[in-house]
């Protein structure tokens, strides 16, 4: 029997809960009363998300400030003029966060520090999801930095709440160096989003070196050692 998928359809925030959140087929996510199917990624957008997942996780070794969150864990966003659930591609709650994330927890209780989405080109309809929808209710619920990675390098953008609470775009470092401020340290390149290079190049790189190289030399050393 082959399952539909139930996007668009109008259910009620418990229902969603209950029925559809942990659904084995379909990933929803809930925005005021209806459910979005999150789409499936491309190979392109894949490999992009992992690399900087890699990164990410490399930093939070590193410099363990907070825990890394995927596996589309969700949060709800109550906003002024509607009640959303969205599950993001990858998320960090700080240690300072008034909500912690337990290591039982399938969703989170509080607001991420950071949001991270890998778009998907399936329809116009995702594009704008992640760019203009979703942009709206991570700034309007408090999420402090907001990444959209895209493959095809037409919507990559990095966001920043500014004092006032609106999305600012980060301001670039030397060309195209983004720097968080919500993970002092981290920062990468725009163009290594889509070059990839390995842990090995990036460990002699200026850019990620105070974070990749120590993860890396340790993982290196791990490895010589089961070699022998």
């Amino acid at each position: 029997n082959e399952r539909h998928s139930k996007d668009g359809l109008a259910v009620t925030e418990e229902e969603y809960w209950e029925k559809y959140y942990n659904d084995p087929d379909f990933v929803y996510e809930y925005k005021n009363g209806y459910l979005e199917e999150k789409p499936m990624s491309d190979q392109k957008g894949s490999e992009t998300y992992q690399w900087f997942y890699r990164i990410l996780s490399c930093y939070i070794e590193t410099y363990p400030v907070g825990r890394i969150s995927n596996l589309e864990i969700g949060f709800r966003l109550e906003l002024p003029d509607e009640t959303d659930i969205r599950r993001p591609d990858v998320a960090v709650v700080l240690n300072d966060n008034p909500v912690r994330i337990e290591d039982d927890d399938c969703t989170y209780g509080g607001i991420f520090d950071l949001c991270v989405e890998s778009l998907s080109h399936s329809s116009k309809k995702e594009v704008e999801r992640d760019t203009v929808h979703k942009k709206k209710e991570y700034r309007g619920a408090g999420v402090k930095e907001y990444y959209i990675l895209d493959a095809r390098k037409t919507e990559t953008a990095f966001y920043r709440l500014d004092a006032r609470g609106r999305y600012r775009r980060i301001r670039l470092s030397r060309g195209d160096v983004v720097r968080s401020k919500v993970l002092p340290g981290f920062q990468f390149r725009i163009s290594d989003l889509y070059r990839k290079p390995s842990l090995e190049e990036l460990a002699e790189d200026p850019v990620y070196r105070d974070y990749v190289f120590p993860s890396f030399k340790r993982e290196k050393e791990r490895a010589e050692k089961a070699e022998k």
